[in-house]
């Protein structure tokens, strides 16, 4: 750990401990966790509906926690006083959070005997909020990481006990970058709730300065704006690859879903929006250079490559995608 008290020594006790989260990049988290402690409960948020409403599916964490037989809650509301009521009576030790999707009320918080720690997949105070890693994406940072820290009533402010780092690659999406901070930030949990246990945390207060928020990305945040400079619109592609999913209109106003681009910048400045084939390449024009796309998806259709999808659909050149 980077941040707080060094790592304490392997915890040589078997701590009770409730997990809360909900998607895929909670799972590491509590693999890890439960390879050394009891879980006494699972948190995680009530069935989704799928896109039609016929059918119930139940969150990774979900399923994760009943193929290994821990019992599992689904509150609708995590404030609510018989969920909290019966939080306390499992008398854990301690709580771990990762990416569960409710606010925590100061009630909650007092169930456990020694806290709940978050893992939140920034560099504290850097990106609070529910979009950490598509938020440094869009904007261009260069390093990112996991933090470690103590849920207060505030949204991510507690102090943190620990953090690790990681560089944001140049073809990374938020789900790539994702899935490699939900790796290396499991170990880091297991170490801040363990030294948390054993009274070796030392939770550092986050500074003032350099707080930034992620709010959560909308479908208008992922609407590519082809005026701007072909490396944010790059940014904002891959920030929002795979989840809200970027999307621009064909010509005819029906929506097409994006894949990550790549920047030509070997290629002159071009119209903004202008799509056009050249040598097996669908180029888009930008305020800049032009990108590359390499899949698409029409409205109503499976994601296809994008030079097979250029052959089908006949555009007629020059046509302009988007508003821009």
């Amino acid at each position: 750990m980077t941040a707080g008290a060094p790592s304490p020594p392997p915890y040589d006790g078997r701590m009770r401990l409730i997990f809360a989260g909900t998607p895929e990049i909670a799972i590491p988290s509590l693999e890890a966790l439960a390879a050394q402690h009891e879980i006494v409960a699972v948190v995680t948020q009530p069935d989704s509906r799928g896109r039609r409403g016929r059918s119930l599916h139940p969150s990774p964490v979900k399923e994760f926690a009943v193929q290994h037989g821990w019992p599992v809650h689904t509150p609708e509301r995590a404030s609510d006083p018989d969920f909290i009521a019966a939080m306390a009576a499992l008398e854990a030790d301690v709580a771990a959070v990762v990416a569960y999707g409710q606010i925590l009320r100061p009630a909650l918080l007092d169930a456990t005997r020694t806290g709940w720690v978050n893992l939140h997949f920034s560099l504290l105070p850097a990106w609070r909020g529910a979009a950490p890693v598509q938020r440094s994406i869009m904007a261009g940072d260069e390093i990112t990481g996991a933090s470690a820290f103590l849920l207060d009533a505030g949204m991510d402010t507690g102090p943190v006990i620990g953090s690790v780092t990681e560089t944001i690659r140049r073809s990374d999406t938020a789900g790539t970058l994702l899935e490699r901070l939900a790796v290396i930030g499991a170990p880091l949990l297991v170490q801040a709730v363990e030294a948390l246990a054993v009274g070796a945390a030392a939770p550092i207060a986050q500074p003032a300065d350099g707080v930034s928020h992620a709010a959560k990305l909308s479908r208008e945040d992922a609407y590519v704006r082809w005026d701007r400079p072909a490396h944010v619109v790059d940014r904002q592609i891959r920030g929002c690859t795979p989840a809200p999913g970027a999307w621009t209109t064909l010509p005819d106003g029906s929506p097409l879903k994006l894949g990550p681009v790549r920047v030509r910048d070997d290629l002159a400045t071009t119209v903004p929006g202008q799509v056009a084939e050249r040598d097996g390449a669908v180029l888009v024009g930008t305020g800049g250079h032009p990108v590359e796309l390499t899949w698409v998806q029409p409205a109503g259709k499976t994601r296809t490559e994008a030079a097979a999808w250029w052959r089908g659909a006949r555009i007629p050149e020059p046509s302009i995608l988007g508003d821009a």
